[in-house]
């Protein structure tokens, strides 16, 4: 089964408006398209002669060494769509040996995530993100139950000065989660309370010492999400950034801002490999992993696939998607006579009509 058709088997599964919260985007979705037409743009340039048998698809991220280059991206409210939501994620990431992005919205609290992790997993990779608080004493609340709670890192998510206008759910009217769900990391905070959609903080009077700030507060590397501009890049090593991730929130934030793969090149030069440089959006295959790799993408983040094969199949259907992706990966190296990711580079990747 492909990833689009475990997309097609959730669609069935679920009912119109859960499934509409995770599959729509702002505005008119074309951003949200664009994401995954965009990776059609790219092509592979094979060497030969050069491989090998065996290929090591391992890649160093902050917090340790992970299998293959595909992390769990951040996704919300994954009890939606299954009701043993982020701790079956949990458990299928580990079990596959990789990283778990949690989220402040998730709806099952950070602790009872890393818990699940470790069930499958003696040494799981469990990540917290986070959006920075106007009120410093939220954040720095949410930080310390990363911390306790065993993540290996933390991703702060800066695309968001707003909510995103999501048609979907507007015409659906989703502002609340049904009962007995809550984004239940936000639970007992200063001035917070879990239930409706828009308790998640969010806010434009944040800025760049606001995130060097939490850089310091805690001993946990901190990655910065949610970046385009290649300047924004740049500021974000300046300030302590561990990690820079190239998104654009999946096609949930501006519906008027580029895809993700054609910004990543530009980053990636800019960063220079100071510190890994990471992808979400639109990856639907391994084919769409390598051409990330090529153009200077350290790892990448699903994120919508992930939330499906959940709603198919539960832990399953993670440990399904998690192991199609790496599995195709591993094919498409071996194809482009590649031995490990950085044989893949800039010149494995070209865009179709230019000239090479």
């Amino acid at each position: 089964m492909t990833l689009r058709e475990l997309h097609e088997t959730a669609r069935k599964m679920l009912d119109p408006v859960p499934y509409d919260y995770v599959a729509g985007g702002a505005g008119e979705e074309r951003v949200l398209a664009e994401n995954e037409q965009a990776f059609d743009r790219y092509l592979l340039l094979p060497r030969v002669l050069c491989g090998s048998e065996e290929r090591d698809t391992a890649v160093d991220l902050p917090g340790g060494r992970r299998a293959a280059p595909v992390v769990v991206a951040p996704t919300a409210f994954h009890r939606l769509v299954h009701p043993d939501g982020e701790r079956a994620t949990a458990r299928a990431a580990a079990a596959e040996g990789a990283v778990m992005v949690t989220g402040t919205a998730a709806t099952t609290a950070v602790s009872e995530v890393v818990a699940a992790a470790r069930e499958a997993a003696a040494d799981p990779a469990v990540w917290f993100q986070l959006y920075l608080h106007p009120r410093r004493e939220v954040t720095e609340a949410l930080v310390r139950r990363a911390e306790e709670a065993g993540c290996t890192a933390l991703v702060v998510t800066v695309d968001s000065p707003v909510f995103g206008r999501h048609t979907r759910d507007l015409r659906n009217g989703f502002t609340d989660l049904p009962p007995g769900h809550a984004a239940e990391n936000m639970r007992d905070l200063p001035g917070a309370g879990p239930g409706a959609l828009t308790d998640i903080p969010m806010s434009p009077a944040v800025h760049w010492p606001d995130f060097a700030e939490t850089v310091r507060s805690t001993s946990l590397p901190v990655l910065v999400k949610g970046v385009l501009h290649p300047d924004d890049a740049r500021l974000a090593v300046e300030h302590g950034a561990a990690g820079v991730i190239v998104s654009n929130h999946g096609g949930r934030q501006c519906d008027a801002v580029p895809a993700t793969v054609d910004c990543l090149p530009a980053i990636a030069r800019v960063v220079a490999g100071r510190v890994p440089v990471l992808l979400d959006g639109g990856v639907r295959r391994g084919s769409d992993v390598a051409v990330a790799i090529a153009l200077g993408a350290t790892a990448v983040g699903v994120g919508r696939p992930v939330m499906w094969g959940l709603a198919a199949e539960g832990e399953a259907g993670v440990r399904r998607v998690l192991a199609t992706l790496r599995d195709e990966y591993d094919h498409t190296l071996a194809l482009c006579g590649g031995r490990r990711n950085t044989d893949l580079t800039a010149g494995s990747a070209v865009r179709k009509g230019g000239t090479w």
